[in-house]
């Protein structure tokens, strides 16, 4: 298994990543009412998913394996909390990681 830690910091962020050999486009926003929020792009920037909620101990990319990410993308908390990221913690005590499983 092989496991990426997506780099963030607690800030609105848009950047681009390369996810299992595809490069896709990364949009981070704070809702107050909803806490963090991810959109995904293709690399030319059309949108793929819109709004999802990072939500602890859960792939966010389960719904979506029919547009082929070939991983999955899950946010771990580093204290044993089961809420959800904080507007402070995100990188911090809050990460996201694209996990990709073995093929044996």
């Amino acid at each position: 298994m092989a496991i990426q830690e997506i780099p963030l910091t607690a800030d609105n962020q848009t950047f681009y990543i390369k996810l299992a050999g595809t490069l896709y486009k990364m949009t981070l926003l704070w809702r107050d009412s909803a806490g963090w929020i991810l959109d995904i792009a293709d690399s030319a920037g059309n949108a793929l998913i819109q709004g999802i909620p990072l939500v602890i101990n859960v792939d966010l990319l389960a719904q979506y394996a029919y547009l082929g990410f070939n991983g999955r993308l899950m946010v771990m908390l580093d204290d044993d909390d089961t809420s959800l990221p904080t507007i402070t913690g995100l990188g911090s005590t809050s990460h996201v990681y694209f996990i990709i499983a073995s093929s044996s």
